[in-house]
């Protein structure tokens, strides 16, 4: 059953030209049935046939972008102590611990945090929030597909314009696209071509969007790169610009099946993204996810030490496929690299190495029909990988 709308959500989505069927929908897609919309959350594909077989038939399941090892150690120890106390639904003020601890950490002030459980319910939340029949959605070609998976289900336009040469997102094509969308969604690293989009580039869109749009600036690989922090956007959030920032504890983390996330924009776009449902399901986190995630955070060397590993990783993954003369997109800033098989096609080669247990991602990007997304494991997981590599091509 689906949660109702409230009185003021009805009233906006009137007052913004959706229709009773789009209202109907967005109803749907409050009540998190997403599913029902054709897509699932933030990495989880739950529906998707390629996972099936990813669960079923992988040894080496390097598919999803997952992290190839489970959340840190203070911070299941942190969870794990909690549980004894979840009796009650807050024990003591997990949720404000988590706030200020974001707040410290991204030098934000606190009433512009937003915890959720993951980064998915919100970024498809904001298609319903921002965008309207007449203000729609703008996206990369390729990129992360749920807003422009919500906005179809949601029966918004959507315009899709393709990435530059260097890969980055093209601001000016994305503006120029649609001057008058709701939202201009960046993926900063992007998914699936890994590569970031230079900071100027995104506070020019910033400052030269439509009044009233969102440029929603999904950071999810973040953490993965090697300038972080200082190539967060969460200073323009803090300078009180129109912007929401998307975070997830599902990749460097180690807690894609925890559900934690957050985001960080002004006290007035947090409430416009609470409107719905009084901002229930933001208050709706588990205590041991919740507890994990605030100890992780602040465990600054041991997030040091698990980008090195992925670093020198992916180093040696992408200096075995250079060497055997594939093209890879890139420079990847996070933890996957993209290859382009040029001559097979990307779906071809998935069934190629799911014959050697090994589960690999592609053939979902149309603009991308040869080129295949290579998730980093551990070294064990890309020796396996590699070994899988060279029976494929041989035969």
């Amino acid at each position: 059953m689906t949660r109702l709308i409230t009185e003021e959500g009805k009233d906006d989505l009137l007052s913004r030209g959706f229709s009773r069927r789009q209202m109907l929908r967005t109803a749907i897609l409050m009540g998190g049935a997403s599913a029902l919309a054709g897509f699932s959350p933030e990495g989880a594909w739950a529906q998707d046939d390629d996972v099936k077989a990813e669960h079923t038939h992988a040894k080496i399941r390097i598919g999803q972008n997952e992290c190839w090892t489970g959340p840190f150690a203070v911070g299941v120890a942190a969870g794990s102590a909690i549980l004894s106390r979840s009796n009650r639904y807050a024990p003591d003020d997990q949720r404000g611990d988590f706030i200020r601890t974001i707040s410290q950490i991204e030098n934000v002030p606190e009433d512009h945090v937003s915890p959720w459980p993951g980064s998915g319910e919100p970024l498809s939340r904001s298609i319903a929030v921002f965008c309207s029949p007449s203000k729609g959605l703008v996206t990369a070609d390729p990129t992360y597909e749920t807003p422009g998976r919500t906005a179809k289900f949601l029966e918004i336009p959507v315009k899709a314009v393709p990435l530059k040469a260097d890969y980055s997102h093209d601001v000016r094509g994305m503006l120029a696209a649609n001057p008058n969308a709701g939202i201009y969604y960046i993926v900063n690293p992007n998914n699936p071509s890994g590569t970031m989009t230079p900071m100027a580039d995104i506070e020019w869109l910033v400052d030269n969007k439509p009044a009233g749009s969102i440029v929603l600036i999904d950071e999810a690989y973040i953490h993965w790169s090697d300038a972080y922090p200082n190539n967060s956007a969460s200073h323009l959030a803090a300078a009180g610009k129109d912007v929401i920032i998307l975070r997830t504890f599902s990749k460097i983390f180690g807690m894609a099946g925890a559900r934690m996330g957050y985001f960080m924009a002004r006290p007035d776009l947090v409430k416009r993204m609470q409107m719905y449902d009084g901002g229930t399901l933001s208050g709706q986190l588990p205590m041991p996810s919740l507890v994990c995630a605030t100890t992780s955070l602040t465990a600054h060397d041991e997030v040091a030490k698990r980008r090195k590993e992925l670093m020198a990783t992916r180093a040696m993954t992408v200096d075995f496929l250079t060497k055997r003369g594939l093209k890879l997109i890139g420079p990847s800033q996070t933890n996957f690299v993209m290859i382009d098989w040029k001559t097979r096609s990307a779906k071809e080669m998935q069934a190629a190495f799911r014959a050697q247990s090994v589960e690999i991602a592609g053939g979902r990007w149309p603009i991308w029909p040869t080129v295949s997304r290579i998730s980093i494991g551990s070294r064990q997981d890309m020796e396996g990988f590699f070994d899988a590599f060279n029976k494929v091509v041989a035969a």
